[in-house]
């Protein structure tokens, strides 16, 4: 069995100690967690981006909804990816 050692601040390691309890884990089970959906996803089970995408994609939605382009309400973006869903299921995805 490997050890893997990893330093974080102290704030830090307190902070994620407290969230991974609450969940029901300690953090060495919540690392190993972390490190299986790696391997199942072939990468990083959460998408890396850099602020400034994050940034453009909120400057883009000021102007569109400045230029009058109407957005969705919750109800119906939640509509969207319930069929988009049941499209999926129906071909397999």
């Amino acid at each position: 069995m490997a050890t893997i050692q990893v330093r974080v601040d102290d704030r830090t390691k307190a902070a994620v100690d407290s969230l991974f309890s609450g969940l029901g884990l300690d953090t060495s089970t919540a690392v190993r967690m972390f490190l299986m959906a790696s391997l199942a996803h072939d990468g990083l089970p959460f998408a890396v981006t850099h602020r400034a995408d994050r940034d453009a994609a909120i400057y883009g939605a000021i102007e569109r909804r400045k230029s009058g382009v109407p957005f969705l309400t919750a109800e119906q973006s939640l509509g969207n990816m319930k069929d988009a869903i049941k499209a999926g299921a129906e071909h397999g995805v």
